[in-house]
């Protein structure tokens, strides 16, 4: 990593950061705290910035991206995308999807290991699904209830990236949040194409 916490530039000069969710580990933090965290990052400097936003990313996106001068556009990637007053619960059914192990003692949420490659990295090299397990953390059910106070999306340009081979998010009901995006484009990939598609998604932000 640079000095200032950004990865070093690849193709085109382009420096990136992946801020790391506060609700994602222990702590039992929430939404407000990932919003923060994020807004931090985007606050830093006035660099013209592309903010990626990956499946629960366009919860906390949708908030901390709004008003920041610097972001000039927003690519979602299998990503929700709320009005204003609404949070993760508001993209679910009655029940937790069967990929998903719930802790309500714990307090806590996450994929099953089990069902992970499958679900979400059917499509990635052997390499990448052999590791994958082990990056696995729970997050803290609070991001589920909360509410979000901004959508970024209403006011900043958008794409909407739809990966059609996605077995977590349904690439029928990534269309629908779609239709919000000021942009669309569909790629034959799974719920993780930056790792199973890493070119094509490298070209699109380019071309952002």
């Amino acid at each position: 990593m640079a000095p200032d916490g950004r990865a070093p530039g690849g193709a085109g000069g382009v420096s990136s950061v992946a801020p790391e969710l506060p609700s994602c580990g222990p702590g039992g933090w929430g939404l407000g705290e990932d919003v923060a965290a994020v807004r931090r990052v985007l606050e830093v400097g006035d660099e013209p910035t592309v903010v990626v936003a990956h499946s629960y990313g366009g919860i906390v996106t949708a908030e901390a991206a709004a008003g920041v001068a610097s972001v000039r556009h927003l690519l979602l990637i299998s990503s929700y995308l709320p009005e204003v007053g609404q949070g993760l619960s508001d993209f679910g059914g009655e029940s937790p999807a069967p990929f998903l192990d719930v802790d309500l003692d714990a307090g806590t949420f996450g994929v099953r290991p089990e069902l992970l490659v499958d679900t979400f990295l059917h499509d990635c090299d052997v390499d990448v699904r052999a590791e994958a397990v082990d990056h696995l953390v729970r997050q803290s059910v609070r991001v589920i209830g909360q509410p979000v106070g901004a959508a970024a999306w209403q006011d900043v340009p958008s794409t909407y990236l739809v990966c059609s081979r996605d077995r977590g998010t349904p690439a029928r009901s990534q269309q629908e949040f779609a239709r919000k995006a000021g942009r669309v484009v569909e790629l034959d990939a799974g719920h993780h194409p930056f790792l199973s598609r890493p070119v094509e998604v490298r070209d699109l932000l380019l071309d952002l």
